[in-house]
């Protein structure tokens, strides 16, 4: 999401795409809704086919330019058909290897109202044919509820993507569901977030104070300890910097001792469960 902040430097954008491949990153997450196509376009552009990555899409929002914000719901089947289409063709891709269904039970961001507000069932009904047809390869859940995950698990679900971080730890259940259920946990806002009432990682004191302790950057311990709380983890950081790309890389190999651990697992979860409207 992070490069649609570089729409006006495609050359950048392609180029820290390129170093993400350099780093040896392989999983690259993306939606046609992103910069209304911008970034799918300079994927398409920067990853090549010998490169190995893997590309995770999302359906279940489309760009709304004249809006009163970027983008607007669209839960509707006909809509999440269209929606893999779309990406498909920004991608150039046969085969989405992952689409992630977006939905709104959970986590900041829009909530379904009206002809929004569609059953499970049926979304999960054209998600599973477009699996089948092989336009996809796998499917996944972001925004979900416990009990949503739960209705979903017979239809194979490979992911699950919600807001988590060390200051937002309430779907902790869910994780360890996914755990036992071989489904990857791929967090989303893992170091916080700009909205109103969601606090930041890095501003975090047991972390400010890990960090200095391992000679490393808040945002790499508050990466690492994401590593460290379960082996189902995937960290999808976003940024436009190449040296913060780096440094989130290097989070990877921070070793967090027991106490450490201890310390941040006894910080206080505060999420907050921000609707944008």
């Amino acid at each position: 999401m992070q490069l649609e902040r570089l729409r006006n430097d495609r050359k950048a954008a392609i180029a820290m795409l390129r170093r993400c491949i350099e780093l040896g990153i392989d999983h690259i997450d993306t939606a046609q809704f992103y910069g209304h196509g911008f970034v799918n376009e300079v994927i398409r552009e920067a990853v090549r086919p010998e490169d190995d990555v893997i590309v995770v899409s999302k359906v279940g929002a489309e760009p709304d330019p004249g809006g009163p914000l970027p983008l607007r719901l669209a839960q509707r089947p006909e809509q999440l058909r269209a929606g893999v289409e779309d990406n498909l063709a920004s991608l150039a891709l046969e085969q989405i290897p992952l689409v992630n269904l977006r939905r709104t039970d959970t986590g900041p961001g829009l909530r379904a109202e009206g002809d929004q507000v569609v059953a499970l069932d049926d979304q999960l009904a054209v998600m599973t044919a477009l699996r089948d047809e092989g336009k996809i390869g796998a499917i996944g859940l972001s925004s979900v509820s416990l009990d949503v995950l739960r209705s979903a698990l017979p239809a194979g679900i490979a992911c699950v993507q919600n807001a988590y971080s060390l200051l937002a730890r309430d779907d902790e259940a869910m994780l360890r569901l996914c755990l036992e259920e071989g489904i990857a946990w791929v967090p989303y806002f893992p170091l916080g977030s700009a909205f109103d009432g969601m606090p930041k990682v890095t501003d975090e004191p047991t972390v400010i104070t890990a960090a200095r302790e391992l000679s490393a950057t808040p945002a790499q311990v508050g990466l690492a300890w994401l590593l460290h709380h379960a082996p189902n983890v995937l960290l999808i950081p976003g940024t436009t910097d190449p040296e913060h790309l780096e440094a989130n890389v290097e989070a990877g190999a921070v070793t967090l001792d027991k106490a450490t651990l201890s310390a941040l697992d006894a910080v206080q979860t505060r999420s907050g469960d921000i609707a944008l409207d």
